[in-house]
């Protein structure tokens, strides 16, 4: 499997953030499995991150990709947030959308959706500015490092979040539980990750681009976070096999 998967230099060449964004986060195209997977997203991060949840002053996203809907719920509660990515065209579409620049994603649906969640759907446009404000900086990352945002070393995090990136990243089982253990040296003790992690998924596409995945099972997540050191502390699973995780660490 390590042979044929699609390694970071593929990522670099060939992963177009606007393919991806067409495929996964078109919001006129009604109902289908895309539109579900995002609203299950924000829906676990508002019980994630909204009143009663998880907060602190530092939040790392691990694997951003080119989008923002992800750190939505968490930029209320968070005070310093890190975006951070492997591939320089998924920065740059980052830091167009916080910059404002002509030509940045329309993320206006996803963050009525998420204000909605929040009972405040007339207020979306000062959602936009308070996340704007509160990401600090855009960095490369590399979950297969054992600092994952080297060369780059941040104070230890209140937080770290990834989503739908770590089964992407990783060729095995293996590099996947090697890769929660780098997530969890990027936390305070005590600190949380938060997780959403698509099973049994082996590839996916990105406009004519297949992309190699390792397909993961919820029992073998579970216990990869366990053995990286953390307790469990919330489980919300998906009929359409989306999982996501919040755990602490010892």
């Amino acid at each position: 499997m390590e042979g044929s998967f699609t390694g970071g230099d593929e990522y670099q060449k060939h992963f177009l953030p606007r393919d991806y964004l067409a495929t996964f986060y078109s919001f006129d195209s009604g109902p289908v499995p895309e539109a579900e997977m995002l609203k299950f997203n924000l829906e676990c991060l508002h019980k994630t991150f909204g009143p009663g949840g998880l907060q602190g002053d530092t939040l790392i996203d691990i694997g951003s990709g080119p989008t923002i809907y992800q750190v939505l719920a968490a930029c209320e509660s968070f005070k310093d947030i890190t975006l951070s990515d492997f591939t320089d065209r998924n920065r740059e579409e980052l830091e167009k959308w916080l910059k404002k620049e002509p030509g940045a994603y329309d993320w206006t649906p996803a963050v009525r959706f998420a204000c909605e969640l929040e009972g405040n759907s007339d207020r979306w446009w000062e959602k936009e500015e308070k996340l704007r404000a509160v990401v600090k900086r855009v960095l490369k990352c590399d979950a297969n490092l054992g600092n994952p945002l080297a060369p780059v070393v941040l104070p230890p995090a209140d937080c770290v979040l990834t989503l739908l990136a770590m089964e992407c990243a990783c060729c095995s089982l293996d590099a996947y539980r090697a890769a929660l253990r780098n997530l969890a040296s990027l936390l305070k003790p005590g600190g949380h990750l938060v997780t959403v992690v698509t099973l049994r998924l082996k590839s996916y596409m990105v406009g004519k681009r297949q992309f190699s995945c390792v397909p993961l099972e919820k029992e073998e997540v579970e216990q990869a976070v366990l053995d990286a050191g953390f307790d469990i502390e919330q489980l919300l699973h998906s009929p359409r096999s989306y999982t996501e995780l919040l755990t602490r660490r010892h």
